[in-house]
Protein backbone atom coordinates (compact mmCIF):
# COMPACT_ATOMS: atom_id res chain seq x y z
CA UNK A 1 0.00 0.00 0.00
CA UNK A 2 3.08 2.03 0.78
CA UNK A 3 4.08 1.97 -2.76
CA UNK A 4 0.11 2.91 -4.28
CA UNK A 5 0.51 5.62 -1.85
CA UNK A 6 3.63 7.34 -3.39
CA UNK A 7 3.12 6.65 -6.50
CA UNK A 8 -0.02 8.30 -6.01
CA UNK A 9 1.79 11.48 -4.44
CA UNK A 10 4.55 11.81 -7.17
CA UNK A 11 1.85 11.97 -9.75
CA UNK A 12 -0.11 15.14 -7.88
CA UNK A 13 0.99 17.38 -10.35
CA UNK A 14 -0.79 15.17 -13.15
CA UNK A 15 -3.86 14.94 -10.96
CA UNK A 16 -3.89 18.54 -10.85
CA UNK A 17 -2.92 19.71 -14.47
CA UNK A 18 -5.78 17.47 -15.24
CA UNK A 19 -8.37 19.44 -13.01
CA UNK A 20 -7.35 22.24 -14.55
CA UNK A 21 -7.70 21.48 -17.54
CA UNK A 22 -11.22 19.74 -17.26
CA UNK A 23 -11.92 22.95 -15.28
CA UNK A 24 -11.16 25.46 -18.28
CA UNK A 25 -13.28 23.30 -20.61
CA UNK A 26 -16.38 22.65 -19.23
CA UNK A 27 -18.87 20.34 -20.76
CA UNK A 28 -22.56 20.35 -19.53
CA UNK A 29 -24.92 17.80 -19.37
CA UNK A 30 -25.59 15.42 -22.15
CA UNK A 31 -23.73 17.81 -24.54
CA UNK A 32 -20.06 16.47 -23.39
CA UNK A 33 -18.04 15.76 -26.89
CA UNK A 34 -14.01 17.15 -25.58
CA UNK A 35 -14.56 15.44 -22.26
CA UNK A 36 -15.24 11.99 -23.39
CA UNK A 37 -12.24 11.59 -26.02
CA UNK A 38 -10.26 13.59 -23.36
CA UNK A 39 -10.71 10.48 -21.24
CA UNK A 40 -10.78 7.69 -23.92
CA UNK A 41 -7.53 9.17 -24.83
CA UNK A 42 -5.84 8.66 -21.55
CA UNK A 43 -6.78 5.30 -20.56
CA UNK A 44 -5.81 4.02 -24.79
CA UNK A 45 -1.96 5.16 -24.02
CA UNK A 46 -2.11 2.77 -20.68
CA UNK A 47 -3.91 0.07 -23.02
CA UNK A 48 -6.47 -0.31 -21.22
CA UNK A 49 -9.97 -1.62 -22.77
CA UNK A 50 -11.64 1.91 -23.63
CA UNK A 51 -15.46 1.49 -24.47
CA UNK A 52 -17.19 5.06 -25.33
CA UNK A 53 -20.46 6.30 -25.83
CA UNK A 54 -21.47 4.14 -23.26
CA UNK A 55 -24.78 4.65 -22.61
CA UNK A 56 -24.90 7.65 -25.09
CA UNK A 57 -21.60 9.53 -24.01
CA UNK A 58 -20.29 7.63 -21.21
CA UNK A 59 -16.74 6.22 -21.39
CA UNK A 60 -15.96 2.81 -19.47
CA UNK A 61 -12.20 1.24 -19.33
CA UNK A 62 -11.11 -2.06 -17.94
CA UNK A 63 -7.64 -2.97 -15.99
CA UNK A 64 -7.18 -6.63 -16.01
CA UNK A 65 -4.86 -7.52 -12.86
CA UNK A 66 -2.32 -10.68 -13.25
CA UNK A 67 -3.84 -12.19 -10.46
CA UNK A 68 -7.49 -13.95 -10.50
CA UNK A 69 -10.19 -11.90 -8.40
CA UNK A 70 -13.28 -9.82 -8.45
CA UNK A 71 -14.04 -6.96 -10.85
CA UNK A 72 -14.18 -3.56 -8.75
CA UNK A 73 -15.90 -1.00 -10.22
CA UNK A 74 -15.14 2.76 -9.63
CA UNK A 75 -16.94 5.85 -10.76
CA UNK A 76 -16.54 9.29 -11.90
CA UNK A 77 -18.80 11.64 -12.93
CA UNK A 78 -17.26 14.57 -15.47
CA UNK A 79 -20.24 17.11 -16.64
CA UNK A 80 -20.64 20.30 -15.67
CA UNK A 81 -23.17 23.15 -14.86
CA UNK A 82 -24.70 25.84 -16.57
CA UNK A 83 -23.19 28.53 -14.12
CA UNK A 84 -20.95 31.79 -15.03
CA UNK A 85 -17.85 31.33 -13.12
CA UNK A 86 -16.90 33.91 -11.30
CA UNK A 87 -13.92 33.26 -9.38
CA UNK A 88 -10.73 34.65 -10.27
CA UNK A 89 -7.86 31.95 -11.05
CA UNK A 90 -5.44 30.99 -14.01
CA UNK A 91 -7.85 27.77 -14.88
CA UNK A 92 -11.29 29.70 -15.16
CA UNK A 93 -13.38 28.55 -17.00
CA UNK A 94 -13.51 29.24 -21.13
CA UNK A 95 -16.41 28.71 -22.07
CA UNK A 96 -19.11 31.16 -21.23
CA UNK A 97 -22.11 30.40 -18.55
CA UNK A 98 -20.60 26.75 -18.40
CA UNK A 99 -18.18 25.95 -15.31
CA UNK A 100 -17.64 22.84 -12.98
CA UNK A 101 -18.89 24.17 -10.21
CA UNK A 102 -19.46 20.65 -8.15
CA UNK A 103 -16.33 19.28 -8.65
CA UNK A 104 -16.89 16.66 -11.24
CA UNK A 105 -13.71 18.14 -12.96
CA UNK A 106 -11.70 16.61 -9.55
CA UNK A 107 -13.55 13.68 -9.54
CA UNK A 108 -12.13 12.78 -13.21
CA UNK A 109 -9.05 13.89 -12.34
CA UNK A 110 -8.56 11.53 -9.58
CA UNK A 111 -9.90 8.42 -11.08
CA UNK A 112 -7.44 8.99 -14.61
CA UNK A 113 -4.45 9.30 -12.18
CA UNK A 114 -5.49 6.29 -9.99
CA UNK A 115 -6.00 4.26 -13.35
CA UNK A 116 -2.30 5.08 -14.51
CA UNK A 117 -0.82 4.49 -11.25
CA UNK A 118 -2.99 1.03 -10.84
CA UNK A 119 -1.37 0.38 -14.56
CA UNK A 120 1.79 0.43 -13.25
CA UNK A 121 1.18 -2.34 -10.13
CA UNK A 122 -1.16 -4.42 -12.50
CA UNK A 123 1.24 -7.58 -11.80
CA UNK A 124 0.11 -7.19 -8.04
CA UNK A 125 -3.43 -6.44 -9.00
CA UNK A 126 -6.37 -9.66 -8.42
CA UNK A 127 -9.15 -9.13 -10.81
CA UNK A 128 -10.43 -6.36 -12.89
CA UNK A 129 -10.75 -2.70 -12.66
CA UNK A 130 -13.53 -1.18 -14.25
CA UNK A 131 -13.30 2.84 -14.10
CA UNK A 132 -17.22 4.13 -15.43
CA UNK A 133 -16.83 7.44 -16.44
CA UNK A 134 -20.42 8.54 -16.72
CA UNK A 135 -22.02 11.80 -18.47
CA UNK A 136 -25.10 13.71 -17.58
CA UNK A 137 -25.50 13.22 -13.48
CA UNK A 138 -26.44 16.70 -12.96
CA UNK A 139 -29.57 16.45 -15.60
CA UNK A 140 -32.40 13.62 -14.97
CA UNK A 141 -32.75 11.31 -16.69
CA UNK A 142 -28.98 11.26 -15.50
CA UNK A 143 -26.35 9.26 -17.36
CA UNK A 144 -26.10 6.43 -14.78
CA UNK A 145 -29.07 4.40 -15.44
CA UNK A 146 -28.44 4.75 -19.70
CA UNK A 147 -24.83 3.53 -18.78
CA UNK A 148 -26.02 0.38 -17.21
CA UNK A 149 -28.22 -0.33 -19.98
CA UNK A 150 -26.01 -0.22 -21.74
CA UNK A 151 -23.78 -3.34 -19.71
CA UNK A 152 -21.17 -1.17 -17.67
CA UNK A 153 -21.98 -3.02 -14.57
CA UNK A 154 -21.57 -6.22 -16.56
CA UNK A 155 -19.49 -9.09 -14.46
CA UNK A 156 -19.39 -6.30 -11.67
CA UNK A 157 -19.30 -7.52 -8.13
CA UNK A 158 -18.98 -3.89 -6.15
CA UNK A 159 -18.73 -0.37 -7.06
CA UNK A 160 -17.50 2.20 -5.22
CA UNK A 161 -18.14 6.00 -6.18
CA UNK A 162 -17.29 9.54 -4.12
CA UNK A 163 -17.93 13.22 -3.78
CA UNK A 164 -15.60 15.86 -3.39
CA UNK A 165 -18.14 17.60 -0.60
CA UNK A 166 -16.91 21.78 -0.05
CA UNK A 167 -18.80 21.41 3.38
CA UNK A 168 -16.90 19.11 4.36
CA UNK A 169 -13.58 19.94 5.88
CA UNK A 170 -10.49 18.40 3.95
CA UNK A 171 -8.91 15.66 5.81
CA UNK A 172 -12.35 13.94 6.17
CA UNK A 173 -14.14 11.12 4.69
CA UNK A 174 -17.80 11.15 5.32
CA UNK A 175 -20.23 7.93 5.23
CA UNK A 176 -23.10 6.43 6.16
CA UNK A 177 -24.63 2.82 6.09
CA UNK A 178 -28.38 2.74 4.50
CA UNK A 179 -30.63 5.09 2.51
CA UNK A 180 -27.92 8.08 2.49
CA UNK A 181 -28.97 10.56 -0.08
CA UNK A 182 -32.65 11.02 -0.88
CA UNK A 183 -34.87 11.14 -3.52
CA UNK A 184 -34.83 13.96 -5.82
CA UNK A 185 -38.24 14.81 -7.76
CA UNK A 186 -39.25 18.03 -9.03
CA UNK A 187 -42.59 19.47 -10.12
CA UNK A 188 -43.90 22.43 -12.08
CA UNK A 189 -47.31 24.26 -12.01
CA UNK A 190 -49.09 26.64 -14.53
CA UNK A 191 -51.52 28.61 -13.14
CA UNK A 192 -53.92 29.97 -15.63
CA UNK A 193 -56.60 32.70 -14.74
CA UNK A 194 -57.86 36.12 -16.48
CA UNK A 195 -55.39 39.15 -16.55
CA UNK A 196 -56.31 42.32 -16.54
CA UNK A 197 -55.75 45.87 -15.51
CA UNK A 198 -54.31 46.36 -11.58
CA UNK A 199 -56.60 49.39 -11.09
CA UNK A 200 -59.62 46.94 -11.45
CA UNK A 201 -58.45 43.70 -10.32
CA UNK A 202 -62.53 42.85 -9.40
CA UNK A 203 -62.72 41.91 -13.88
CA UNK A 204 -59.65 39.45 -13.50
CA UNK A 205 -58.91 35.93 -12.41
CA UNK A 206 -55.48 36.77 -10.17
CA UNK A 207 -53.06 33.89 -10.35
CA UNK A 208 -50.56 36.18 -8.56
CA UNK A 209 -52.57 36.21 -5.09
CA UNK A 210 -53.62 32.16 -5.95
CA UNK A 211 -49.73 31.69 -6.40
CA UNK A 212 -48.73 32.83 -3.81
CA UNK A 213 -51.74 31.26 -1.85
CA UNK A 214 -50.52 27.88 -3.09
CA UNK A 215 -46.46 28.20 -2.43
CA UNK A 216 -48.34 29.17 1.40
CA UNK A 217 -50.96 26.21 1.51
CA UNK A 218 -48.04 23.43 0.15
CA UNK A 219 -45.86 24.16 2.66
CA UNK A 220 -48.15 22.53 5.11
CA UNK A 221 -48.29 19.06 3.53
CA UNK A 222 -44.67 18.69 5.35
CA UNK A 223 -45.75 20.36 8.30
CA UNK A 224 -48.69 18.48 8.95
CA UNK A 225 -49.25 16.12 6.81
CA UNK A 226 -45.98 13.51 7.00
CA UNK A 227 -44.95 11.90 9.98
CA UNK A 228 -42.44 14.04 12.54
CA UNK A 229 -40.34 11.40 12.12
CA UNK A 230 -40.03 11.42 8.18
CA UNK A 231 -37.96 13.39 6.46
CA UNK A 232 -39.19 14.96 3.14
CA UNK A 233 -38.93 18.55 1.85
CA UNK A 234 -40.89 20.46 -0.42
CA UNK A 235 -39.31 23.32 -1.65
CA UNK A 236 -40.18 26.12 -4.72
CA UNK A 237 -37.21 27.36 -6.51
CA UNK A 238 -39.10 28.92 -9.43
CA UNK A 239 -42.13 31.39 -8.87
CA UNK A 240 -42.94 33.77 -12.36
CA UNK A 241 -45.76 36.05 -13.12
CA UNK A 242 -44.01 38.31 -14.92
CA UNK A 243 -45.77 41.17 -16.34
CA UNK A 244 -45.82 45.42 -15.88
CA UNK A 245 -46.39 46.82 -12.63
CA UNK A 246 -49.82 47.60 -13.09
CA UNK A 247 -51.01 44.57 -14.86
CA UNK A 248 -52.54 41.52 -13.36
CA UNK A 249 -50.36 38.32 -14.68
CA UNK A 250 -52.56 35.85 -16.77
CA UNK A 251 -50.28 32.92 -16.07
CA UNK A 252 -48.11 32.35 -13.22
CA UNK A 253 -45.65 29.41 -12.91
CA UNK A 254 -44.21 27.68 -9.57
CA UNK A 255 -41.22 24.95 -9.98
CA UNK A 256 -39.65 22.85 -7.41
CA UNK A 257 -38.24 19.57 -5.64
CA UNK A 258 -39.93 17.33 -3.75
CA UNK A 259 -36.99 15.13 -1.12
CA UNK A 260 -38.29 11.79 0.73
CA UNK A 261 -36.16 8.67 1.69
CA UNK A 262 -39.98 6.63 2.11
CA UNK A 263 -41.56 5.61 -1.24
CA UNK A 264 -44.96 5.74 1.16
CA UNK A 265 -43.55 9.61 2.04
CA UNK A 266 -42.92 10.63 -1.55
CA UNK A 267 -46.91 9.48 -3.03
CA UNK A 268 -48.24 10.98 -0.27
CA UNK A 269 -46.96 14.41 -1.17
CA UNK A 270 -47.77 13.73 -4.26
CA UNK A 271 -51.35 13.05 -3.69
CA UNK A 272 -51.50 15.83 -1.02
CA UNK A 273 -50.17 18.06 -3.82
CA UNK A 274 -52.75 17.16 -6.40
CA UNK A 275 -55.41 18.11 -3.66
CA UNK A 276 -54.47 21.26 -2.31
CA UNK A 277 -53.93 22.35 -6.27
CA UNK A 278 -57.12 21.47 -6.93
CA UNK A 279 -58.81 23.27 -3.78
CA UNK A 280 -56.65 25.96 -4.20
CA UNK A 281 -57.39 26.71 -7.72
CA UNK A 282 -61.48 25.97 -7.31
CA UNK A 283 -61.60 28.59 -4.05
CA UNK A 284 -60.07 31.14 -7.17
CA UNK A 285 -61.77 30.01 -10.62
CA UNK A 286 -58.73 29.52 -12.11
CA UNK A 287 -57.07 26.69 -13.82
CA UNK A 288 -53.64 24.61 -13.39
CA UNK A 289 -51.74 22.30 -14.71
CA UNK A 290 -49.70 20.46 -12.30
CA UNK A 291 -46.82 17.80 -13.15
CA UNK A 292 -44.52 15.63 -11.11
CA UNK A 293 -41.30 14.22 -12.54
CA UNK A 294 -39.97 11.31 -10.53
CA UNK A 295 -36.18 12.03 -10.51
CA UNK A 296 -33.31 9.83 -9.01
CA UNK A 297 -34.14 7.21 -6.31
CA UNK A 298 -32.42 7.18 -3.05
CA UNK A 299 -29.37 6.23 -2.56
CA UNK A 300 -28.86 3.08 -0.45
CA UNK A 301 -25.60 2.16 0.62
CA UNK A 302 -24.91 -1.47 1.36
CA UNK A 303 -24.17 -2.07 5.33
CA UNK A 304 -21.12 -4.88 4.21
CA UNK A 305 -19.39 -2.61 2.30
CA UNK A 306 -19.66 0.62 4.30
CA UNK A 307 -18.68 -0.93 6.66
CA UNK A 308 -15.27 -1.95 4.95
CA UNK A 309 -15.03 1.34 3.38
CA UNK A 310 -14.96 3.39 6.30
CA UNK A 311 -12.54 0.82 8.10
CA UNK A 312 -9.97 0.81 5.44
CA UNK A 313 -10.32 4.90 5.18
CA UNK A 314 -8.44 5.05 8.60
CA UNK A 315 -5.66 4.22 7.37
CA UNK A 316 -5.26 6.02 4.60
CA UNK A 317 -2.28 8.54 4.55
CA UNK A 318 -3.94 12.47 4.82
CA UNK A 319 -7.07 11.33 6.09
CA UNK A 320 -7.51 12.59 10.02
CA UNK A 321 -10.97 11.99 10.38
CA UNK A 322 -13.58 8.78 9.67
CA UNK A 323 -16.97 9.96 10.45
CA UNK A 324 -20.30 8.29 10.09
CA UNK A 325 -22.70 11.56 8.87
CA UNK A 326 -26.41 11.66 9.17
CA UNK A 327 -28.67 11.38 5.92
CA UNK A 328 -28.53 14.09 3.41
CA UNK A 329 -31.51 15.56 1.14
CA UNK A 330 -28.61 16.05 -2.01
CA UNK A 331 -29.58 13.67 -4.87
CA UNK A 332 -27.06 11.29 -6.69
CA UNK A 333 -27.96 9.18 -9.68
CA UNK A 334 -25.15 6.66 -8.30
CA UNK A 335 -28.50 5.42 -6.35
CA UNK A 336 -29.25 3.04 -9.72
CA UNK A 337 -25.76 1.53 -9.46
CA UNK A 338 -26.57 0.38 -6.47
CA UNK A 339 -30.33 -1.24 -7.09
CA UNK A 340 -28.05 -3.34 -9.70
CA UNK A 341 -24.61 -4.44 -7.39
CA UNK A 342 -23.78 -4.13 -3.98
CA UNK A 343 -21.44 -0.85 -2.82
CA UNK A 344 -21.04 2.71 -1.42
CA UNK A 345 -20.96 6.10 -1.72
CA UNK A 346 -19.13 8.09 0.38
CA UNK A 347 -18.04 11.65 0.71
CA UNK A 348 -13.98 13.24 0.77
CA UNK A 349 -14.13 16.30 2.39
CA UNK A 350 -12.47 19.14 -0.28
CA UNK A 351 -13.40 22.13 2.55
CA UNK A 352 -9.79 24.70 3.11
CA UNK A 353 -11.31 25.63 5.79
CA UNK A 354 -11.74 29.49 5.57
CA UNK A 355 -15.35 30.83 5.41
CA UNK A 356 -14.19 33.86 3.42
CA UNK A 357 -13.20 32.10 0.23
CA UNK A 358 -15.39 28.85 1.06
CA UNK A 359 -18.43 28.67 -1.52
CA UNK A 360 -21.44 25.72 -1.62
CA UNK A 361 -21.55 23.30 -4.54
CA UNK A 362 -23.56 25.28 -7.49
CA UNK A 363 -21.98 28.20 -6.97
CA UNK A 364 -20.42 30.59 -9.14
CA UNK A 365 -17.21 30.96 -6.44
CA UNK A 366 -17.21 27.49 -6.33
CA UNK A 367 -14.16 26.00 -5.95
CA UNK A 368 -12.02 22.94 -3.91
CA UNK A 369 -8.81 22.24 -1.97
CA UNK A 370 -7.20 20.32 -4.87
CA UNK A 371 -5.44 18.02 -2.09
CA UNK A 372 -8.61 16.44 -1.75
CA UNK A 373 -8.33 14.68 -4.94
CA UNK A 374 -5.16 12.39 -3.58
CA UNK A 375 -7.08 11.63 -0.87
CA UNK A 376 -10.07 10.24 -2.64
CA UNK A 377 -7.29 8.58 -5.06
CA UNK A 378 -5.62 6.69 -1.82
CA UNK A 379 -8.71 6.19 -0.59
CA UNK A 380 -10.23 4.48 -3.90
CA UNK A 381 -6.64 2.42 -4.03
CA UNK A 382 -6.98 0.73 -1.02
CA UNK A 383 -9.74 -0.52 -1.06
CA UNK A 384 -9.31 -2.02 -4.80
CA UNK A 385 -6.64 -4.15 -3.11
CA UNK A 386 -7.97 -4.61 0.22
CA UNK A 387 -10.89 -5.52 -1.55
CA UNK A 388 -9.53 -8.55 -3.66
CA UNK A 389 -7.58 -9.77 -0.57
CA UNK A 390 -10.70 -10.04 0.95
CA UNK A 391 -13.05 -11.73 -1.81
CA UNK A 392 -9.76 -14.01 -2.49
CA UNK A 393 -9.81 -15.10 0.86
CA UNK A 394 -13.50 -15.84 1.28
CA UNK A 395 -13.46 -17.61 -1.66
CA UNK A 396 -10.64 -20.19 -0.67
CA UNK A 397 -12.68 -20.66 2.89
CA UNK A 398 -15.69 -21.38 0.66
Amino acid sequence: MEQLFQRLDDLYHEMVDIRRHLHQNPELSFKEVKTPKFIAEYHRKLNHDVRMGVGGRGVVAKLYGAKPGPTIALRADFDALPIQEQNDVPYKSKIEGVMHACGHDGHTAELLVLAKVLNSLKDELAGTIVFIHQHAEEMQPGGAIAMIEDGCLEGVDVIFGAHLLAPLSYGTIGYHSGPFMSATDRFSITLQGKGGHGGLPHHTKDTVVSASQLVLNLQQIVSRRVAPLEAAVLSIGNFVAHNAFNVIADTAQIDGTVRTFSEDVQLLIKSEMERIIKGTCMAADIDADFKYFHGYPTVVNHETETCFLSDIAKDVIGVRHVLEIPPEMRGEDFAYYLQCVKGTFFYVGAGNGDEATSYPHHHPKFNIEEKAMLIAAKTFGKAVFAYSERYNQSTRLV
